[in-house]
């Protein structure tokens, strides 16, 4: 891939190529191999979605996927939050939300909290005080669909780092 841009070497007026690295192929189609699993994660996709604030649930979507490395989903999940009118700068603090937090509402910080306890169990479990700042803020029916999405997204993260898919390509609302 190779883009044109201005930079401090070139002439004025005349852009030089920047050459980018060639981009990787998946390891493994899945939709193909396994569409009855994909099929059913779509369905439980969309179960859990229900009743989850949509841009809370793109937070926490893009949240743990970046937690995950899962290249795929960062760029699908940041795209649909922008074409959503999400701004660029809250996308960009979301890494960092914890010396950030004043870009976020007491129940968004919560709900991405919530995710990270999810995201990484290495402790073993979701802490207390984690879980219960969540149950303070959200009913236990939002409560228990943040809990499915966060599980989703972190099944799908599942699939697209190990089967290596390409980021790049999707366009915000494909899969919806």
């Amino acid at each position: 891939m190779t883009t044109i841009e201005n930079t401090p070497e070139s002439t004025p007026g005349q852009p030089q190529a920047k050459e980018y690295l060639h981009e990787h192929t998946p390891r493994l189609d899945w939709h193909s191999r396994a569409p009855e699993v994909f099929k059913a994660m779509v369905r439980l996709d969309a179960a859990a979605r229900k009743g989850v604030d949509p841009v809370i649930l793109e937070l926490v979507k893009i949240r743990a996927s970046q937690i995950n490395h899962c290249a795929l989903c960062v760029d699908m999940h940041s795209k649909d939050a922008l074409a959503a009118g999400e701004s660029v700068e809250r996308i960009i603090q979301l890494s960092a939300w914890e010396e950030s937090q004043h870009f976020y509402t007491a129940k968004e910080v919560a709900a991405i909290e919530l995710a990270e306890a999810i995201t990484v169990l290495t402790d073993g479990f979701v802490p207390d005080a984690v879980y219960d700042k969540a149950a303070a803020l959200f009913d236990e029916e939002e409560l228990t669909q943040l809990i499915a999405a966060i599980t989703v997204i972190n099944a799908w993260n599942r699939f697209g780092v190990s089967t290596r898919q390409v980021p790049g390509h999707y366009k915000a609302g494909d899969h919806k």
